[in-house]
């Protein structure tokens, strides 16, 4: 099995999140790729473990010092791949799952296109979308709209993907992910 970069992507809402914590369960050759942010942490996360949650200036420090594979500006906030901690899981015979943006995401493709899987998680209805964002109850009205008005720009890039998975059942979803590991020889 040759590491690879597998990337989970969609609107905020569609599920990204909680498939890639599944398949984290599922296989233990595949670790998380914790972006660096300068968002403030929610309630529930942690520093090291969610993300690694740095200041503006820091970030921009690391942009400077070229640690990044990938970085973007979403809103207010910074959200970047650091590059030490992929180089260092792929040299350890592991895939590196990351959960990020359909705009890194592309970047990671680019960087690496013989190496990456891009996977799209398509949401059912934008009004699903609005559903879930309201009910996790995480951001203010005015963050809620911001990642509202996104969606349009990410579903259209979603044909960039390698593949694509409807998320209108999650165990189905979860599924359809994992066997698109397995066809790529990316478990073990």
């Amino acid at each position: 099995m040759q590491p690879k970069l597998i990337v989970l992507s969609a609107p905020s809402g569609a599920g990204k999140t909680t498939i890639a914590h599944a398949i984290l369960k599922k296989h233990p050759n595949i670790i998380f790729s914790i972006s660096a942010t300068t968002r403030s942490k929610r309630h529930n996360e942690i520093h090291g473990r969610d993300y690694f949650f740095i200041s503006h200036e820091e970030f921009a420090q690391k942009i400077s010092a070229g640690a990044f594979i990938e970085y973007q500006k979403i809103y207010d906030d910074y959200y970047g791949s650091l590059k030490q901690e992929v180089e260092s899981a792929l040299k350890n015979g592991f895939c590196v799952l990351f959960d990020i943006d359909v705009e890194g995401a592309l970047n990671i493709k680019k960087a690496f296109p013989k190496d990456s899987i891009l996977i799209f998680i398509a949401p059912p209805t934008v009004d699903e979308i609005t559903r879930r964002l309201k009910r996790r109850k995480t951001e203010g009205e005015e963050k809620l709209k911001q990642r509202l008005a996104r969606v349009p720009m990410e579903m259209e890039q979603q044909t960039k993907f390698d593949y694509i998975v409807l998320n209108d059942d999650l165990q189905k979803a979860i599924h359809e992910v994992n066997t698109i590991l397995i066809k790529n020889n990316l478990t073990q």
